[in-house]
């Protein structure tokens, strides 16, 4: 087992301990910096969450807390950076009872508990500003914040296995079972990456741009955030659990289903280190460069390369002699193809091997050892026996043919009385849970049938059972899965007069001046317009539309009345006849139509025509139709006039009330205007985004600012006028004033860097200005 050592020299990793206190499988390990870089948290099927310290002057460690919160298995866990409210950091810890758990160092029940997701969190990773971002097999990724959900992921198919937030603010990574890595900027996914053929389970962040994957296809790619595949790393002969980076580097640990663990230096497995477990679940690197390892038999060990913490000669020997009687069954493929008949004896051992790492097979009494060479020692190890390598045939070993497979029981499954009978083909090394879901997902059966299927066979093979590791498999893990390569711009209206524009509006002076700016409390609307010509286009574009769509002379004067009504509230009701002739007018063709809403948009404002186009039973309707008028493909006129009449619908309740309530499906369609190369609906964008955030200031709604603050960082990002710039600019001092989880969160999203591309705008002042009052609360 050896390698090269980081400053050139010879050197290789040997156990430095082992520590047996959880009962099952350990399937999370991470540094702490409690104690300067070598405390260590693990968790475990166990439900338990352990905290480790060195046992100085030993060179073993010591358990300092056992932590449990979960009622059902710990599935992952990281370490939350300190803060000013907890200035020693936090553990939090993911589980197959869905929730996250939240612990201080010192305490043994949770702070708090993290409820959202629908199914096992199975992967954690922290980010700055006291952010937490989860991965599921709900098939989401979430972001929270403190005790609060800010956002949910969408987009993978299948469960997400792997999360990492990475170095540059607001980006995230998500690895999922439907094979492909997506990168996510303030909430919306921004890349997919695809490349590798299986389950994606791990990630490891190298730099800002670059960052390391591995995957249940036995291979580890390196790629840029831009979407490139710059290298593909093969070693294991099985899927690979985790991948950790060593400190200041670019070498890299992985762990395996092959039960190894194998180090990467610049670009090769430079060291393979075997495990008397089939299943190594996890690794983290300590500051010092120790491996920690957690694996299927419930042992945490941690490896070393300095000679000062190697473990004693006889706890090596231990350790070497429960290796030697590990039993290994071929049909993982770690061995390849086996015919005893063709195997060399103990002589074989007499030649070195020609690199670290190399397997060696022997006959030896009529039974198959499997050998690994270790070039730091120069010597083969014994790394155990190798079963079920008789080439024994159904009469002679017993066992039932399946499909061309040997199988100790093939189980006949009757589902309904009705239906057909589906064949189950299990063997006792076997764990029960994962054939019982892998039966049920060949079949297309359905999930709620699990339990029963695995007590099935559980009670079918009662006492039977061979395999000393019942850790728990999970539905892409286990003894005898899939291993791989086993088979495999018309400007129509006038910009708006509003308190935004004018040149008057917001002059710097040479002495500071207070924030005048945000939180904005009233919302902003469209309301400049000359009446005179909007009816005069009316009546023009009356004359081409259809027949059955024409409205009488007579009543095309109700709009003109509307006009004054809407303009002027004391100059009288709007009656129904206005109106229906208004609805009648907004129907016209597409092509006609902008007069018309342009009518809409200034009568909006009026109480009575708000409520009637925003009440309970037409208000969905009526924005569904707004909306639509939205489509990127639409004419841009009609763009516009809907984003505004949307942004003057917030000046009365029931207005405000619906797209409150709407505001998911209302910011997603209309951010897909970013695009559209016209200044105005840009302008008309960010004054929509600013009015929801004049909304969300009032209340206390986190997950609703966390959607607006990820949608205006992403039109932020796109438009370039200087007043569409200032709303947003705005729309962003309104929604983190007088909230510091509001704050928190727009500092993980990156939302400050955003604001320092316009720190050098001189014209308009109240941009530059903007910027600054912002980063002073940032």
């Amino acid at each position: 087992m050896s390698q090269a050592g980081r400053d050139g020299g010879d050197s290789c990793y040997r156990l430095r301990c082992s520590l047996l206190r959880h009962e099952l499988d350990v399937r999370g390990v991470a540094r702490c910096p409690l104690w300067p870089g070598e405390g260590f948290v693990s968790v475990s099927r166990d439900r338990s969450a352990r905290l480790w310290v060195p046992d100085s002057p030993n060179r073993g460690f010591i358990e300092l807390q056992c932590m449990s919160g979960h009622s059902n298995f710990v599935s992952s866990v990281c370490i939350l950076p300190p803060s000013d409210l907890y200035p020693r950091g936090l553990i939090a810890t993911g589980g197959n009872d869905h929730n996250i758990c939240v612990f201080s160092l010192d305490s043994e029940k949770p702070l708090y508990t993290l409820k959202g997701h629908t199914n096992t969190v199975c992967s954690l990773s922290s980010g700055k500003f006291g952010t937490l971002l989860s991965g599921s097999w709900d098939t989401t990724g979430k972001v929270w914040l403190n005790d609060k959900c800010m956002m949910t992921l969408q987009g993978h198919t299948a469960a997400v296995w792997s999360v990492k937030i990475l170095p540059e603010q607001g980006l995230m990574l998500t690895a999922s079972a439907d094979k492909s890595i997506k990168l996510w900027k303030a909430g919306r996914c921004e890349r997919t990456f695809l490349g590798h053929e299986d389950c994606v389970r791990g990630l490891a962040a190298i730099n800002d741009t670059e960052f390391l994957s591995c995957s249940n296809d036995a291979s580890v790619r390196r790629w840029l955030i831009t979407g490139e595949c710059l290298q593909i790393y093969y070693g294991h002969t099985n899927y690979i659990y985790s991948i950790c980076l060593f400190p200041n580097s670019q070498d890299f640990v992985t762990t395996s289903e092959d039960r190894s663990i194998r180090i990467w230096r610049k670009g090769e497995c430079t060291q393979t280190i075997r495990l008397p477990a089939q299943s190594v679940w996890s690794c983290c690197v300590l500051d010092n460069g120790d491996i920690v390892v957690g694996a299927s038999d419930g042992i945490i060990r941690v490896f070393t390369e300095s000679p000062d913490r190697i473990a004693s000669p006889e706890e090596i020997q231990a350790f070497e002699n429960e290796l030697s009687k590990a039993t290994i069954d071929p049909k993982t493929g770690d061995l390849g193809d086996i015919k005893i008949e063709d195997l060399p004896g103990r002589d074989h051992l007499n030649e070195p091997g020609t690199r670290d790492g190399q397997t060696r097979l022997i006959k030896e009494d009529g039974k198959v050892e499997a050998y690994q060479w270790s070039t730091g020692e120069g010597r083969w190890m014994k790394i155990g026996d190798v079963v079920g390598s008789s080439g024994a045939t159904q009469q002679t070993s017993g066992r039932v043919l399946f499909e061309g497979k040997e199988y100790d029981f093939v189980f006949t499954i009757d589902v309904n009385e009705s239906g057909p009978s589906f064949k189950l083909p299990y063997n006792l090394t076997e764990d029960p849970w994962l054939v019982a879901y892998n039966f049920l997902q060949k079949n297309d059966l359905n999930p709620m049938f699990l339990d029963q299927v695995a007590k099935f066979i559980i009670d079918n093979t009662a006492g039977q059972t061979q395999s000393t590791n019942v850790g728990f498999a999970d539905p892409f893990t286990g003894g005898n899965r899939y291993v791989p390569g086993s088979s495999l711009q018309s400007d129509y209206s006038t910009a708006a007069a509003d308190p935004f524009t004018g040149k008057n509006a917001y002059r710097s002076s040479t002495a500071p001046t207070p924030n005048t700016y945000f939180p904005k409390k009233e919302p902003v609307t469209f309301d400049q317009a000359n009446p005179s010509q909007i009816l005069g286009k009316l009546k023009e574009l009356n004359e081409s539309a259809p027949v059955e769509r024409k409205i009488p002379e007579e009543d095309l004067m109700q709009l003109d009345k509307l006009l004054s009504v809407a303009g002027n509230p004391s100059g009288g009701t709007v009656t129904t006849q206005q109106l229906d002739t208004l609805w009648r007018a907004v129907n016209w063709p597409e092509d006609i139509v902008f007069p018309a809403l342009d009518v809409l948009r200034l009568s909006v404002k009026n109480p009575t025509v708000n409520e009637m186009f925003y009440n309970e039973k037409e208000g969905s309707q009526f924005s569904s139709y707004l909306l639509q008028l939205m489509s990127p493909s639409g004419k841009q006129a009609n763009q516009l006039l809907a984003l505004r009449t949307v942004c003057n619908s917030f000046f009365c309740d029931p207005g405000t009330c619906l797209l409150m309530s709407e505001r998911d499906t209302v910011l997603s369609k209309a951010s897909e205007l970013k695009t559209v190369n016209n200044k105005n609906i840009h302008i008309a964008l960010a004054t929509l985004m600013l009015n929801y955030a004049i909304c969300l200031h009032k209340v206390s709604d986190i997950e609703g600012k966390a959607q607006c603050l990820s949608a205006i960082s992403s039109v932020i990002e796109v438009v370039q006028d200087l007043e569409a710039i200032f709303r947003l600019l705005v729309a962003l001092g309104t929604l983190i004033s007088d909230d510091t989880n509001a704050v928190q969160l727009a500092k993980s999203l990156g939302v400050d860097s955003q604001i320092k591309k316009y720190m050098s705008v001189t014209e308009p002042a109240k941009v530059n200005q903007c910027c600054r009052l912002l980063l002073n609360i940032l």
